[in-house]
C-alpha cells in the first residue's frame, strides 16, 4: 500500500487577519483521495474467483511489539518471518526440480496481503482437484507446526519473546476482485478470520468445500483430524469445521464445551 505523505511545497504562510498561518493548498488538499489505498481503478467490475482463504496469525504479536524499543526488533522479526513463510509456501508447491525450472503440485497464492499481525492468503480453485485443496490444508497446517518447531528455535540469538505460535483458520468460497485486482473481499475471507480466533486451536477449516475425510488422503492425517459444530459469530450457529482431535482432547473444559460432537 503507498503512503500518503505531502511534498513541503503543498504548504505556503498565509496572512490571516493580524496572523500568519501555516496553510495546505487546495492541490495538496485534493492529494488525500481513494488513490492512497493502492487499490487501482475502484470503479472496475467486480471479478469472482473461487478460492480458498486462509488467514495465518501470530499469536502475541502485539505484546511482541511492546516490547522496549520495539523499532530494533519488529523489523527483524518481520522480515525474518515473511522470508521464513514465503519460501515454506514455495518449497511445498515445488513437486519436482528440473534444469530449467520447477514442476508445481498445484498454483501458487495469487494473492498474499500483510494484515498488521498475521497474512491473508489466497489460492484459485479453478485448476485444482480435491487432493490438491486438501493439500493446501495440509500444507498450511505444516506451516503451523514448523513455526513452532522450526522456525522459533532460528530466532534466538536475533529477538527476545517472538511470537509463540502461529494459528491458522481456512474456508473456500467466492471472492470478489476490488480495483485493479490489489485486494479482494468474500465472505470465506470473513469466514477464514473468524476461524483463526476460535480458542485453543492452531488450525480450524470449514467443512464447506472440503472433505478432509475423502479415503484418497493420506490416512495419517484423516485419522488426526475430527469434525465439530461451533457457533460462529456474524456467520451461523452450527458451522461444521475440522479440528485436530489431539488439540480438541487437550484443552481446557470450558474451551472444550465450544466444540459440539457431531
Amino acid at each position: 500500500m503507498p503512503r500518503f505523505d505531502l511534498a513541503s511545497s503543498h504548504f505556503h504562510l498565509a496572512q490571516l487577519t493580524e496572523k500568519r498561518v501555516r496553510v495546505l493548498s487546495h492541490e495538496g488538499s485534493a492529494t488525500f483521495n481513494p488513490s492512497v489505498l493502492g487499490l487501482g481503478d475502484i470503479s472496475q467490475r467486480a471479478i469472482p474467483t473461487e478460492a480458498i482463504a486462509a488467514i495465518f496469525d501470530l499469536t502475541g504479536f502485539t505484546h511482541f511489539c511492546r516490547q522496549i524499543d520495539p523499532q530494533l526488533s519488529v523489523p527483524l522479526y518481520l522480515q525474518t518471518f515473511l522470508d521464513w513463510i514465503f519460501s515454506r509456501i514455495r518449497d511445498e508447491t515445488v513437486a519436482e526440480t528440473h534444469e530449467t525450472g520447477v514442476e508445481l503440485y498445484q498454483p501458487l497464492p495469487f494473492l498474499i496481503k500483510f494484515m498488521g499481525d498475521g497474512l491473508l492468503v489466497l489460492w484459485d480453485t479453478a485448476s485444482m482437484n480435491n487432493v490438491n485443496i486438501t493439500n493446501t490444508v495440509v500444507m498450511c497446517s505444516m506451516i503451523c507446526d514448523s513455526y513452532t518447531q522450526h522456525f522459533i528455535p532460528t530466532l534466538n540469538s536475533k529477538v527476545a519473546e517472538p511470537p509463540p505460535s502461529l494459528r491458522c483458520g481456512i474456508a473456500r468460497g467466492t471472492v470478489l476482485s476490488v480495483g485493479s485486482k490489489n485486494d479482494y473481499v468474500g465472505s470465506c475471507i470473513n469466514l477464514a478470520a473468524r476461524l483463526q480466533q476460535l480458542p485453543s486451536i492452531s488450525l480450524a477449516c470449514s467443512r464447506r468445500g472440503f472433505d478432509l475425510h475423502d479415503t484418497t488422503i493420506d490416512e495419517g492425517f484423516r485419522k488426526e483430524i475430527c469434525l465439530r459444530r461451533v457457533s460462529i459469530r456474524g456467520i451461523g450457529d452450527n458451522e461444521l469445521i475440522y479440528l485436530y482431535e489431539k488439540e480438541v482432547g487437550s484443552m481446557p473444559a470450558r474451551d472444550r464445551k465450544f466444540y459440539k460432537e457431531v
